[in-house]
């Protein structure tokens, strides 16, 4: 079938966004391989027998050109009397979700044809509700057995390569144009007849069969009947055969919401019936963006290496041995500040602040990443992936607060330590936090179910207070028992005077320049993140995923050693901001694709949903920089440790 009318075409690489990845994950070969149905343990399938029903749930309203959500029922559908609400989970919550029952009957193995779910007779203000969800082109997202529905269609895009493509929900409505038949350019059609498709697969080793697939196909008729209308007994249906307009939202009136049902035989198993929406079309462009990052490392890695075997190998020899007053005289620049080179930095509290929250945040990345690509987080769990990285940011606060108190210590012999440990409790998520409310505000405003309800925050705010500070406190309790790190060499009473710096020397073109590598290493995959999050997108290459996170984590300490030799090379002994703000420079970048990708792949129109879009990637540019920047300086801290425990200082 050819793609239904009034489907918005998804861009070239935005189709091939639905994508499956790697389960069970041992050898490093593996880690980019695709897999079929590994779920989360405790998914169980369900079978059903024949004429049982099979609960057809509804869920949001979505649109990639406001980014607000809504819940179904917040336009004149067909409404059961009572509405059961589905548990959810932290992370369904906070995507918005708002999963509750219909009124559609559905039993297994039992088609339908044109079957009537209500008739509903609309007025000005519910028509304009239907006319402005449909013009901001808002898709409907349901969910049956926990399979979502989507939309089959055929992308002809490649010739003599048809590919079979799902989108996830099904649109609306759809505007009138010259190429549609029977419409008028610019009014709002509304899709009032869904066809839809359920397939299941049988087997001896189970009584009953199992769902594999769901597909709805919508499409708007204007319906007709002869006679009265009854709600009790609906007359017989005369626009169910073709030939009927579709239904127009251009005045009130009368609507009647119809659907097929058709079940269909099939051979997927029940583990391997997210692949349709996994499918994986871009495998060549990951792998282009693997390629691409490892040769920036490989690049890093050579320069790191020599760097290492000149100051560990001959410049160290030479220096300690003075055989050649000339050659000992070449490459002595970053050997005179050793006096100095341990010199605590301006602002030291916020530093190791800065370095608490980054170890937090890397250590959720990993941790997240492991079970990602293990598979716990499938889309089948729904939210999963949400709410794993909110609780293990919460745990993490242990390594947070050792680590920021470790290094404060060092630095400052203990001082203050209560203060260090409440601003790593509460400072960036402090910040986090006050962005998130103000634009949850703004989703309030326009009754989105977006908004985060307030029961929802308390709970945040608990997870926060009651369990995350206190963790803190603890890892701040053994960073300050452990003893101080010891320098290699003793710091000088007077600080020894920085030269004049070359232009490309100073700190803001250095720190510009070294967040262009660890982008750089970064931002193809960057642009399939954005958009499962923007265009709503499955995104499940966590194998991809986890290579690109473990070659940032490489380049972010590489360019930071490179960078950081360089500067004491020119006797320029203030290292240790310079170090966090080299590879942190690159969620600037990181900011300014966002502004890039908004401006060529969205259409958002709305000043809310540009604000949201704006406040949210500020959020991620600020957790990309901590965790970057903690990253440049504790391999900066190590090398300099490393490069001046073997110089000999009487």
């Amino acid at each position: 079938p050819a793609r239904p009318k009034g489907v918005v075409p998804p861009t070239p690489w935005s189709r091939k966004e639905g994508m499956r990845t790697a389960a069970a994950l041992i050898p490093l070969v593996a880690l980019v391989c695709p897999s079929q149905g590994f779920y989360l343990p405790g998914v169980a399938p369900q079978e059903y027998a024949t004429g049982a029903k099979v609960d057809l749930k509804v869920n949001k309203l979505t649109s990639t050109k406001t980014q607000l959500p809504y819940e179904y029922y917040r336009l004149p559908y067909c409404k059961p009397e009572a509405i059961e609400n589905v548990a959810e989970n932290l992370g369904e919550v906070l995507r918005g979700d708002r999963i509750v029952n219909s009124m559609y009957d559905l039993r297994m193995g039992v088609d339908e044809t044109c079957k009537v779910l209500c008739r509903k007779e609309l007025t000005d203000k519910e028509t304009e509700q239907f006319a402005e969800f449909v013009s901001q082109e808002y898709r409907v997202h349901w969910i049956l057995d926990n399979l979502p529905a989507a939309t089959k269609f055929v992308d002809d895009s490649v010739p003599g390569e048809p590919v079979t493509v799902y989108d996830v929900g099904f649109p609306m409505g759809f505007r009138g144009s010259s190429d549609i038949p029977n419409t008028e350019d610019g009014v709002p059609y509304l899709n009032n007849h869904v066809a839809v498709t359920i397939k299941y697969h049988t087997d001896p080793t189970f009584e009953g069969a199992r769902i594999v697939g769901f597909e709805v196909e919508p499409s708007s008729v204007k319906h007709a009947y002869a006679g009265a209308w009854s709600d009790a007994s609906p007359p017989k249906l005369t626009s169910c055969s073709g030939g009927a307009g579709p239904q127009a939202l251009s005045k009130p009136g009368e609507v009647i919401f119809t659907y097929d049902v058709k079940w269909e035989a099939s051979d997927i198993k029940w583990a391997s019936r997210w692949d349709t929406y996994l499918l994986m079309g871009d495998e060549q462009i990951h792998w282009f963006s693997i390629i691409n990052s490892l040769m920036i490392v490989l690049f890093l890695s050579g320069m790191v290496a020599m760097i290492m075997m000149r100051t560990l190998h001959k410049d160290l020899q030479r220096y300690n041995q003075l055989d050649v007053a000339e050659e000992a005289e070449e490459e002595t620049g970053w050997k005179l500040v050793h006096g100095d080179v341990f010199r605590p930095p301006a602002n030291p509290m916020l530093l190791c602040v800065s370095t608490g929250t980054g170890v937090q945040v890397l250590g959720m990345l990993m941790v997240t990443m492991v079970f990602a690509v293990l598979g716990f987080l499938s889309p089948a769990n729904r939210g999963g992936l949400m709410t794993a990285l909110v609780l293990l940011f919460v745990f993490m606060g242990v390594p947070a607060g050792f680590f920021s108190a470790h290094l404060f210590k060092t630095l400052k012999g203990g001082a203050a330590w209560k203060q260090n440990t409440v601003l790593t409790a509460t400072l960036y998520p402090g910040v986090v936090f006050v962005i998130f409310f103000v634009l949850n505000f703004f989703i309030w405003g326009e009754a989105s179910s977006g908004a985060v309800p307030f029961g929802t925050l308390v709970a945040l705010l608990l997870l926060w207070f009651g369990i995350s500070t206190p963790l803190v406190f603890l890892g701040s309790y053994f960073g300050y028992q452990r003893k101080a790190a010891e320098f290699p060499v003793r710091t000088n009473q007077i600080p020894r005077q920085v030269p004049e710096q070359v232009w490309y020397m100073r700190p803001a073109f250095s720190i510009v320049v070294g967040g262009v590598l660890p982008f750089g290493a970064v931002f193809i995959e960057l642009f399939f993140i954005l958009s499962s999050i923007w265009l709503h997108q499955f995104y499940y290459v966590f194998g991809f995923l986890f290579l690109v996170l473990v070659i940032l984590v490489i380049t972010c300490a590489e360019i930071t050693i490179v960078m950081c030799y360089f500067q004491l090379c020119a006797e320029d002994y203030h290292w240790w901001w310079r170090a966090f703000l080299t590879s942190g420079s690159s969620a600037a970048y990181l900011f300014l694709y966002s502004i890039f990708y908004f401006a060529t792949k969205l259409e958002i129109e709305k000043f809310v949903s540009g604000l949201l879009f704006f406040g949210y990637m500020a959020i991620a540019s600020l957790i990309f920089f901590v965790m970057t920047g903690t990253i440049g300086f504790y391999a900066c801290y190590w090398f300099v440790r490393k490069i001046f425990s073997e110089v000999k200082v009487d």
